[in-house]
Parts: structure tokens; sequence; C-alpha cells
């Protein structure tokens, strides 16, 4: 069964990965059991994501739907290995809630992430300093013990580009980073660690103009997944200030796909972009000299 006894991002994704496959030849669930050799229910279970299908029986049901596909057929049983796989952040289960972990583990399993801020630094780009000054400044206290898990979750978090076991691609709106000029003893450091993500070869950091308020406004920040050599979308996470939603319909997946092309379209290039934050940086280093020489 998956971690804490309730259906995990993984167990739904194979879930409804056999489900679909099930459908597409119009077998019913009774079907599936009997290849399987289990009861309708443990079918249904598993389809919902409340239990896990073994990488045997997802074998067994994928010659039932007659898929060929190597490389799915391939995907399909490592999620079957992983759903039971007792992830790092496991170990700050105290500390993070089951959304935060589901968003977490869609990042660990990811090939491609793409990521939309308009407010803030995405947690995958945040120095330490910074990282503490956000989870600080929510609307809820937070005990200094747990804040030091939670930055520490957002540096191991991070591993996962710094060894380029994924293509991230940020967009950042321009104001969210102009802000880091309020915030004396991060700023310099957070603008340093943008640049030299933005050299990463798995790594694509994106301004949107200040001037682009219209694109800025069709959505909240949200983080889409792809999980495959192809670069679809998959899963998509929503963050809010009570929790982070996870959208999986292929209906829902459209409009944020469409909502990253256009925001992607109105961004200055990767290149105009560093150039754009090392301004931001210059400009801050001046007039700190200027302070300094009292004028």
């Amino acid at each position: 069964m998956p971690a804490g006894g309730r259906p995990t991002v993984r167990s739904r994704r194979l879930g409804a990965a056999l489900k679909r496959y099930r459908d597409a030849v119009g077998l019913d669930q009774a079907a599936a059991a009997e290849a399987i050799m289990k009861s309708v229910t443990k079918v249904s279970r598993i389809e919902s994501g409340v239990v896990s299908a073994s990488a045997l029986e997802v074998r067994t049901l994928m010659d039932r739907y007659g898929v060929d596909d190597a490389d799915e057929r391939a995907r399909l049983e490592r999620w079957a290995r992983a759903s039971n796989e007792r992830g790092w952040w496991l170990d700050y289960q105290d500390t993070v809630r089951p959304d935060y972990a589901d968003h977490i583990t869609l990042e660990n399993d990811s090939t491609y992430i793409r990521s939309w801020e308009p407010s803030l630094i995405p947690g995958l780009l945040q120095t330490p300093e910074y990282a503490e000054a956000v989870i600080t400044s929510g609307p809820t206290f937070i005990a200094s013990e747990r804040v030091k898990q939670l930055v520490e979750v957002r540096q191991e978090r991070q591993r996962r580009i710094e060894e380029g076991g994924t293509h991230f691609t940020a967009i950042i709106w321009e104001p969210a980073i102009a802000a880091l000029a309020q915030a004396p003893g991060i700023c310099e450091g957070q603008w340093v660690r943008l640049i030299e993500a933005g050299q990463r070869q798995n790594v694509t950091v994106q301004i949107l103009p200040g001037s682009a308020s219209m694109e800025a406004g069709m959505s909240g920040p949200f983080v889409a997944f792809s999980f495959g050599v192809e670069p679809n979308v998959e899963a998509v996470t929503v963050r809010n200030v009570a929790n982070t939603a996870v959208v999986e319909s292929a209906e829902g997946l459209s409009v944020y796909v469409n909502v990253f092309d256009r925001l992607r379209s109105a961004a200055l290039s990767p290149g105009a972009s560093e150039k754009r934050i090392r301004q931001f940086l210059n400009e801050y280093r001046q007039e700190g000299k200027k302070s300094n020489r009292g004028i």
C-alpha cells in the first residue's frame, strides 16, 4: 500500500495509466482481475491508486491490453517498483506536509520541470538565506527548528538539477527579481545563484518583463512536470497560501501548457534575462559603493 495508507502521486499515475489502457481495449475490471488472478476490488484499488500494482502485475496487464511499446512498458514497470520506495523526503515527514511531499515526488521522478513564479524565486533556485526569509515571512508561525528543516529540504531538492537529473525551465516575473534589492545580505547571493543556475546546460532561466502584466496575471504560480523522453506535461502542481494541489486531468493540463507557452513567448531570452539580472546586481553594488563613500 502507498506510504501512509493514502494514494500517492506515483500510485495514482500508475493506476490511471492502467485504466486508460484497459478502457482502450474495451475490457472491464473483471477481465483485468482474471489476468492477474486477483479480485475485482484489488483492480479497482490499483486503478484508483489506493494500492500499488507490482511490476509483474503491470507486465501481465500490459500483455492483456496489447501494449507493445517497449519504452511505455518499461516506464510503467518502473513506476510500479518506485511506488513503494522510500524517498529521502520521508526523513522529514514530521515537517513536510503530504501535499508538499507529492510535489517533491513529482520533482524526483521528472525528466522535465517547467516553473512559473510571479512573486518569488523558485524553490529549486533559492539560496538558503532567501529560503529562510520566505519561510519565516508566511502567515503562520514556524518554530526555528522546523524552519531549519524546511531550508534543508529545499537544498536537498536542488540536488536534482545540480546533478543534471532533470531539465528545468523557470520563468520569473521581473518584479520578483527586482524586489530582492530590498533584502540586503540576501539579494547579491540570490542574483548570483540565478546567473550561475542559468549557465547550467539543463537549466533555463527567463525573465518575464515587468511591463507584461497581462501575461503575468493569467495564472498564479505553478510547476509542470514531464516524466518521459519527450517533454509532454503529465502533471501540474498549483500552489496557494494553504496547500499545493496536483492537476492530472487532460483538460486541466492543457490549460497550463497553453499558459506556460504564452509566458515563454512573452519572456526575455535566456541571454537577455541573464543580462537583466546582472544589471540588477551591478546597480546594487554601485549604490553600495556610493553609500560607503558618503555620496
